[in-house]
């Protein structure tokens, strides 16, 4: 019996993917489970496993653009192939550069070149996923090498690979001297989606910043005094994240339009708070979503955070964690960042910036005292946001964080 690999449907608005790797070659032997491909959404990466045992048929190649419910590869159901049997003086082989799972697995069609040109793919440094060889990089490692001979080409058909295939990549100044290189990457999907996301809320928002700072000395005293206990008691840390947005959750419950969006010519509110929290990963920036922000204790938002931090940085986010957003936090400080303008998360009409806490010199009742302050970015949509509720909500931001204490009376 054949089963077909079908692309799957991976969101409401997930219509295609990349396929990223296939994690076996065609032809190769998969168990009942085992991870065959992995694909590349404009909002995840999915791992497709084996339905059945059998022999795998690649139908399409690695870096190809699929669509939900496309027909990619099959499994011929056979069992497992016997294991031969062992020598009486087993000879020890140095694996083979191409072995699967080696960071440097050649991609199939870099494979065909670096055969076709007898080199060693350890001598070519990989541009692809996780230092993966690509055709391009083969290309460029055979330009150099010519180069750095300086004799005319000898090597059979790199001009046709480079002016005959169509996704080649080559170009005359990837080599401009002999220790000066470019080198090109293609964008990933979520990248590209990254994109064009963030151009569009450029074009279609007018988009205001606004900054107020606040006094951290409450909660860092606060957080001092209670994270031990807090840490047994919960099983989590105690972190500034949950102070931020906890009071985000409740400014937006008193100034509900930053918690709304455009919808033509219409404004839809939400009675519900459900916080997109921003999280650099190796693939780029994603923003899962907290439910029901408001009703969420300190502890359930720290294990929340956690739990959608650890997934977003091994890619094991759903569709699902990434949608329907109402407001989101981004936190710049994390990196070094001392004040931003950050980008609205379409359709969302308001984003808050968070940045480095740093001492600074500061009047307390006429008296100057160092503390640790923050500032604090709130950049929204202008069509429908006054910059008198922009402002009144950081204003109120600042008065929960000064007082944590209002947080806790809900004050």
């Amino acid at each position: 019996m054949t089963i077909d690999i079908i692309v799957p449907a991976a969101g409401e608005s997930v219509t295609e993917a990349d396929i990223a790797r296939w994690f076996k070659e065609d032809g190769e032997f998969v168990e009942l489970d085992e991870p065959v491909l992995e694909l590349e959404t404009d909002k995840a990466s999915l791992t497709i496993t084996a339905a059945q045992a059998g022999i795998l048929k690649v139908l399409v190649e690695e870096e190809e653009t699929v669509n939900v419910g496309d027909t990619i590869g099959q499994i011929e159901a056979s069992a497992a192939p016997a294991a031969a049997a062992p020598e009486a003086e087993p000879v020890v082989e140095e694996a083979p550069a191409t072995t699967h799972g080696d960071k440097n697995m050649p991609s199939p069609a870099a494979r065909k070149l670096i055969a076709e040109n007898e080199i060693s793919s350890q001598d070519v440094k990989g541009s692809g996923k996780d230092g993966r060889l690509t055709k391009a990089d083969v290309i460029n490692h055979l330009a150099q090498r010519e180069k750095s001979l300086d004799i005319p080409s000898t090597i059979p058909n790199i001009q046709e690979i480079a002016t005959g295939a169509p996704d080649a990549i080559h170009h005359p100044e990837t080599v401009t001297e002999e220790y000066r290189s470019t080198r090109v990457e293609k964008m990933s999907r979520m990248r590209r989606t990254i994109a064009q996301r963030l151009c569009d809320a450029q074009k279609e928002a007018a988009i205001l910043t606004t900054f107020n700072e606040v006094d951290l000395k409450a909660v860092m005293d606060l957080r001092k005094a209670h994270k031990d206990e807090f840490g047994k008691k919960h099983d989590t840390g105690l972190g500034f994240m949950s102070f931020f947005t906890k009071a985000a959750s409740m400014a937006l419950k008193e100034f509900p339009i930053l918690n709304a969006r455009v919808d033509g010519n219409s404004v839809v509110y939400h009675d519900y708070v459900d916080m997109g929290v921003a999280v650099s990963t190796p693939k780029g920036l994603v923003v899962p979503v907290i439910r029901d922000c408001e009703d969420l204790s300190f502890a359930q938002i720290e294990k929340k955070i956690r739990e959608l931090a650890l997934k977003g940085r091994n890619a094991d986010l759903t569709p699902d964690e990434m949608t329907g957003g109402t407001f989101t936090i981004t936190n710049g400080g994390t990196f070094g960042s001392m004040l931003s303008t950050p980008i609205l998360n379409r359709p969302q009409s308001a984003i808050l910036g968070m940045h480095n806490i740093v001492q600074r010199p500061v009047v307390v009742d006429g008296e100057i005292v160092i503390r640790p302050i923050m500032y604090l970015a709130v950049s929204y949509d202008h069509r429908i946001i006054d910059g008198s509720d922009a402002v009144r909500f950081l204003v109120k931001m600042k008065t929960l964080l000064e007082d944590p204490t209002r947080m806790l009376l809900d004050l």
